[in-house]
């Protein structure tokens, strides 16, 4: 446990103490940087009493983020097979 790194993350104004491997800590600290980020945008646009709506709200859209991802990586890989099939088909066309 010698190569691990204590840090300490505030996200909703609570203070998380982690106990970490030494590359994981720029990706949490970006990430909770995000996370208070979003908190503010959405305490200043909509009225919400508590902290527990105001989280749940921030899961919810990176969640809807990684999900859209995924679905315009699988988008992409569809429209790069067609397009190496068609290629393929021209290539045995020319070659015949």
């Amino acid at each position: 446990m010698a190569d691990k790194l204590k840090i300490k993350l505030s996200v909703a104004d609570r203070v998380y103490p982690l106990t970490i491997n030494p590359d994981q800590e720029e990706g949490l600290r970006k990430a909770a940087k995000k996370i208070e980020a979003m908190i503010k945008q959405f305490e200043q646009s909509y009225a919400v009493r508590d902290k527990q709506d105001v989280l749940a709200m921030c899961a919810l859209q990176f969640a809807a983020q990684v999900e859209q991802k995924v679905i315009d990586k699988d988008s992409d890989e569809v429209q790069v097979t067609g397009r190496l099939n068609a290629l393929n088909s021209l290539l045995q066309d020319y070659l015949s």
